[in-house]
């Protein structure tokens, strides 16, 4: 019979080979190549481009009524940065974003502990957010201006509206997305209520997190320009918004274009400075990120 032993395989001890030896060239990149490698770069030719076409157009238009070129709105926007009208204005607004970011978002915490807590919490915020969430903020300011009177209380009011449900819904998707396996360790540990929330669930579901606070200062940011536009003004002042609207009023349109101009500007430094730098501190340093 033949023996059931399998035969013993011969060893093979094989020398370590120098990385010089792998046959790996190493290409330099081209002045282009490493220009092209660089996002900031290429972000900015596509914006140079835009400006491109938006001046020649302009100039063909030939209706500053209409369409000012891009030189006249860049220099509408530096003259009204150095006289300090566009600095003031977006003080004002960015004052009165933060107060109604802010009552938001408590909310929307205090919203989404209590429907990941208990069954009645559950089921009263996915009752309100399918019937508010889709309901415009900007379809309140009737009732603002009838229930708080004209000025910042009704703008903050539907401030808040803009931005809970959407960060109350990004983050209780957020939880209810999280492994069972985190929800265990958590209860294993004793932990209940807010204390179960806050140390297990809002760093797993950080990213949903994260995502709504993005989507609710767009929805804010948006919201409150367009409130300011109606009745954004409070003691003969107001903010980027009523800017826009004053400048419109008096064909101004340079102006118009350069309050736009500060619009975008500053939700793009929000993006950038803000956002980005959290999303690196938090997600991405933790491997949550591809």
């Amino acid at each position: 019979m033949p023996s059931s032993v399998p035969p013993l395989r011969p060893e093979h001890v094989r020398e370590q080979v120098a990385e010089q030896d792998f046959g790996v060239v190493a290409k330099p990149l081209t002045t282009f190549e490493r220009i092209y490698g660089n996002g900031l770069v290429r972000k900015l030719a596509i914006l140079a481009v835009l400006a491109a076409i938006w001046q020649l157009y302009a100039m063909y238009l030939a209706n500053p009524l209409v369409l000012p070129t891009f030189a006249s709105t860049v220099q509408a926007f530096i003259e009204r940065i150095a006289n300090g009208e566009l600095v003031a204005r977006s003080s004002v607004s960015i004052q009165v974003l933060l107060y109604g970011y802010a009552i938001g978002l408590a909310l929307a915490l205090v919203f989404t502990i209590l429907a990941m807590t208990t069954q009645i919490g559950n089921d009263l915020l996915e009752t309100l957010t399918a019937m508010l969430n889709p309901l415009p903020a900007i379809a309140l300011l009737p009732l603002a201006l009838i229930w708080l009177g004209l000025g910042n209380p009704s703008i903050i009011f539907v401030l808040i509206h803009a931005v809970m449900w959407p960060v109350a819904l990004n983050t209780h998707s957020g939880f209810r997305a999280v492994s069972n396996t985190l929800r265990m360790v958590g209860r294993n540990y004793g932990l209940k209520g807010p204390r179960y929330v806050l140390q297990i669930l809002v760093p797993a579901a950080f990213p949903s997190i994260l995502s709504g606070l993005k989507v609710g200062w767009a929805f804010a940011w948006r919201t409150l320009i367009a409130a300011e536009l109606v009745f954004g003004t409070t003691s003969g002042s107001g903010g980027l918004g009523w800017f826009i609207y004053e400048n419109k009023n008096l064909l101004d349109i340079p102006a118009v274009f350069a309050g736009l101009f500060t619009v975008i500007i500053i939700g793009l430094l929000v993006e950038s400075l803000i956002f980005r730098t959290l999303e690196q501190a938090t997600i991405r340093k933790w491997g949550m990120h591809s």
